[in-house]
């Protein structure tokens, strides 16, 4: 089933730098959700585990307040926001939303909040650092590239520059800043691949960690414990996202839907899991774009129990 927004819509840039917000109506919505059989939501959280909420954007959009209860009666301990505009969190001010957060139980670990290819103000990245401060992640992930800026290799390192003087200004606030790649990054552009030919080798390590989405890097035809044998220590955060169907490599997001909850699909969560410690992996985030047959509750549902029964155990 397709999704009511692409995620290329989702995560248009503003001309501030930061990503477009939905407007908030908090409709009511009753929580359904259980936890995994035979564990309590404590037991769950002990896990630690993250809930990407693009995930559940569609119910966000319609009611905050009652699709974050959800998320807690099912078991996370982590959410990662994805809605980030005029120094507010899905309408709310960050210790507004820090305060429904965790009185639901959960922690803030991480937002998505881009940064425009054209750079900010170092007035405009202090706000958005201030306010991930407030809000009290530990991270902030710049999370999209429009298909128009990514066009050559200096158009790249561009952005990467401009990611390093944010990152620095998010270190002082404490925030650790990153990047959260998709497939395209793997393409070859004027005989360069940008993930290895730029990103890794430009990006300050002590200012810029990578948020890698096991989905994306599995498509593009990377083995992600390649990824950290050659780049040990790189990548904090795992974007836990599972695949249906397997494909020759592919550089593009437009048209894919084979997505899967955790541990419901073909990728090798085990293995990848056995070299964390070389990738530096600190923490795991559950994201689904879309869902199959439309029940995105059940399946994020699917994936922790998958996680807490099957993978980490």
């Amino acid at each position: 089933m397709k999704t009511k927004q692409s995620r290329r819509e989702f995560l248009k840039l503003s001309a501030t730098g930061v990503l477009g917000a939905f407007v908030i109506s908090n409709s009511n919505l009753k929580s359904s959700a259980i936890a995994a059989p035979d564990k309590t939501v404590a037991d769950l959280r002990k896990f630690g585990i993250g809930l990407q909420l693009y995930t559940i954007r569609d119910a966000m959009q319609k009611d905050v307040p009652g699709s974050l209860k959800k998320v807690s009666d099912i078991g996370y301990e982590y959410v990662e926001l994805a809605n980030y505009a005029n120094g507010k969190f899905y309408g709310y001010e960050p210790l507004e939303f820090k305060k429904l957060v965790n009185g639901l139980g959960m922690k803030i670990l991480s937002s998505h909040a881009g940064v425009n290819p054209k750079g900010i103000t170092s007035d405009e990245a202090k706000k958005m650092a201030e306010d991930h401060a407030k809000l009290g992640a530990r991270y902030c992930m710049q999370p999209w590239i429009e298909e128009a800026d990514r066009k050559s290799i200096a158009g790249y390192q561009r952005m990467v520059a401009e990611w390093n003087k944010v990152g620095k200004i998010m270190k002082e606030n404490d925030v650790q800043f990153g990047y959260h790649n998709h497939d395209f990054e793997f393409d070859t552009i004027e005989g360069k691949v940008p993930y290895f030919d730029v990103f890794l080798p430009e990006m300050d390590k002590d200012l810029m960690t990578m948020e890698l989405d096991l989905f994306w890097t599995t498509k593009a035809g990377q083995n992600p414990v390649e990824l950290f044998k050659k780049y040990p220590g790189r990548f904090q955060l795992f974007h836990m996202k599972d695949m249906f169907t397997k494909q020759a490599p592919i550089f593009t997001t437009n048209g894919v839907s084979d997505f899967a909850p955790v541990g419901s699909g073909l990728i090798d969560f085990k293995t990848i899991l056995s070299a964390k410690n070389i990738a530096g992996m600190k923490y795991m985030i559950v994201e689904q774009d879309s869902s199959k047959n439309g029940k995105i509750f059940d399946d994020i549902q699917t994936s922790i129990t998958n996680l807490t029964t099957k993978i980490l155990v």
